[in-house]
């Protein structure tokens, strides 16, 4: 581990950095090359899905980076595709064959299928069993509402570790953190410093660019540090874990360089004070193999 980062601990008893590194959206050939740069940067903790398309060269990127596999946590999660009858085992195996790895140290459920919740529990009571095998350090859930966990935790014995959502300062998901919190979940952001809104104009109204909101470029200019960082310094100052993206080296680093300044209780409440409640990503109560029909390719 990095001298300079900071960890949080699981309810399970797992530290893992707060900061972490997502290949979300990353070409196959970028993959390779942004893990391996980030790892040698100082990440340790590696962020992707099977839905990702992406776990083989996440594997490719951790191998050539040179650090040590035990000083990373790697972080996978099971498609929808594979909830149902025997294919979350299938599923599973498939992640851990992709990444060249005999453990990952975080699985999740990449989604909740509320429509047919009875496939989302016994998905994640093969995640249990994973657990117990060892193959598995934490498991967790991801886009999971108050309601979704409270529907899990009447049926499963295991508290999901972390619950991975959509969080920026133009969608705080403050609800679903408030449950998290309640519950002793972790909730990890993804799209943190509010890419999908950038990235995705045609997507509705949509908030537009954060970067570009004096709250944050105020902030940005007194502490002497870009919009990213400054909104990242949010995300880990109020207890979250954070997965920002990048493709770009430069970036990659800027993203990393946030440990050295914090923000007061006024400036965060400030940027929680943006909140606009428009998501930009998609609505995880309409999220099934119908509505969503790709498949992942276990073969």
């Amino acid at each position: 581990m990095t001298t300079n980062q900071i960890t949080v601990t699981l309810n399970n008893g797992l530290a893992i950095p707060a900061l972490g590194f997502g290949v979300f959206q990353a070409s196959p050939e970028d993959t390779v090359t942004s893990v391996t740069t980030a790892l040698q940067g100082g990440y340790r903790l590696i962020d992707t899905a099977a839905s990702y398309g992406n776990e083989r060269e996440v594997g490719v990127g951790i191998r050539r980076s040179g650090i040590d596999r035990s000083e990373i946590v790697i972080e996978s999660k099971l498609w929808i595709s594979d909830y149902a009858d025997d294919k979350p085992e299938v599923g599973f195996e498939a992640s851990l064959r992709r990444l060249g790895v005999d453990y990952v140290d975080l699985y999740l459920l990449h989604q909740p299928t509320p429509a047919d919740f009875d496939d989302t529990i016994a998905a994640y009571q093969l995640l249990e069993r994973k657990l117990a095998e060892g193959k598995v350090h934490a498991i967790g859930v991801a886009n999971f509402s108050p309601d979704h966990l409270t529907r899990l935790l009447d049926t499963v014995d295991t508290v999901p570790a972390v619950n991975q959502v959509e969080v920026h300062p133009y969608f705080t998901n403050a609800t679903v953190q408030h449950a998290d919190t309640t519950l002793g979940i972790l909730t990890q952001a993804w799209s943190p410093i509010g890419g999908i809104h950038r990235y995705r104009p045609s997507d509705g109204a949509g908030a537009g660019n954060v970067f570009e909101n004096p709250v944050i470029t105020g902030l940005a200019a007194k502490y002497g540090k870009s919009p990213a960082q400054v909104i990242l310094r949010w995300h880990l100052d109020e207890g979250r874990s954070a997965l920002p993206k990048s493709t770009h080296a430069n970036r990659i680093a800027e993203n990393f360089d946030v440990f050295d300044f914090t923000l007061t209780s006024d400036e965060l409440a400030a940027i929680d004070a943006l909140d606009t409640g428009l998501r930009g990503g998609p609505d995880p109560e309409l999220l099934n193999t119908r509505t969503f029909p790709r498949a992942v390719d276990n073969s």
